[in-house]
């Protein structure tokens, strides 16, 4: 499983004209599956996130979570983070996992964020999406289990 987590000062994501996720302070999440995946790499990724200390405390350290500062999520399912590009000029997305797996592990993954108190927003899975967003610093971290 494999997370892109922007930390953003806001961000919304939009399917057929109609806004389906919005947020203010907090991470927007581009969330792939692959095929191996289980509710293991989900619970991990989804506890290491919430206790991530990526704001800043009034010494302008990375010392604040999620939590602390009120901040929420934005969750985007994304299997394109396991294209491939090593052959040829077009991505091949064999490591993606299939649609029913993904979903049932993104849901899951969204479910224990929840859990945790963090309010979490998504986009729609399987939908073409308009995703935006103002990035915060900028911080992006790359996750994997």
């Amino acid at each position: 499983m494999r997370v892109v987590l922007q930390r953003v000062k806001e961000a919304s994501v939009t399917v057929d004209g109609s806004i389906t996720g919005q947020i203010d302070q907090g991470f927007l999440l581009l969330v792939g599956v692959t095929h191996e995946d289980t509710l293991e790499q989900v619970n991990w990724l989804a506890d290491k996130i919430a206790g991530l200390r990526v704001f800043e405390d009034e010494e302008e350290r990375m010392n604040r979570s999620l939590q602390d500062v009120d901040g929420s999520i934005l969750s985007v399912s994304q299997f394109t983070l396991y294209g491939d590009v090593k052959k040829g000029r077009r991505p091949a997305f064999t490591e993606a996992a299939k649609p029913d797996h993904a979903n049932e592990l993104y849901e899951a993954f969204n479910d224990r964020l929840r859990k945790q108190g963090l309010t979490v927003e998504t986009g729609q899975f399987g939908a073409m999406m308009d995703v935006a967003l103002v990035n915060d610093g900028p911080v992006t971290l790359i996750l994997e289990k």
